[in-house]
């Protein structure tokens, strides 16, 4: 089922996280955080909304890491209703698309909760202070091939973030599938 995220709430502060990542290591927050600020994206293996932006968000990821910025990705979804999802599934696609950033597993979903992800693609742009300043698409395309010249959102918003801090006031919100969470 498709959800969208809140916009997004200017200066939230960003809560401190330590994931396990499918290259063996585990991070903190503070551990991704660039100096012109930091990505934290939500994202799945099996939602067709990421995969089918996939190669773009690799792409953004590396664009934005060399302005500065530190990215990584988390996976919450409940893995035994959705094993695609699960830890070595997550790491034979990192391995599979030589994922340029950590993919971090939220096996409790503490993590979505505290940030109140809502779906995959879910991007939380975060300035040096670790405070929200984006939270839109990554780019008008969605889930679809991108058309040659498309703006790309996710990348504009960081790098404003990156020179002046704050984020644009305009933001359209991401579409994906909802987290899939664990049963109460």
């Amino acid at each position: 089922m498709a959800a969208t995220p809140p916009v997004c709430d200017f200066g939230w502060k960003a809560p401190a996280f330590s994931l396990p990542a499918t290259d063996g290591k585990t991070y903190s927050l503070q551990d991704v955080a660039g100096p012109n600020g930091t990505l934290v994206m939500f994202i799945c293996n099996h939602c067709p909304y990421v995969l089918g932006a996939l190669d773009r968000i690799i792409e953004d990821a590396r664009t934005l890491q060399s302005l500065g910025i530190g990215v990584a990705a988390i996976c919450s979804n409940d893995a035994a209703a959705y094993p695609e999802d699960s830890f070595p599934r997550m790491r034979e696609m990192a391995l599979r698309h030589a994922f340029p950033f950590p993919y971090l597993h939220d096996e409790s979903q503490e993590v979505a909760h505290a940030w109140g992800a809502a779906c995959t693609p879910d991007f939380f742009g975060l300035n040096r202070a670790l405070e929200l300043q984006y939270r839109g698409r990554l780019d008008a395309a969605g889930r679809n091939p991108a058309p040659p010249g498309l703006r790309r959102d996710l990348v504009e918003a960081m790098r404003q973030i990156a020179e002046t801090g704050a984020g644009p006031r305009d933001q359209t919100p991401s579409i994906g599938c909802s987290i899939k969470w664990k049963a109460a």
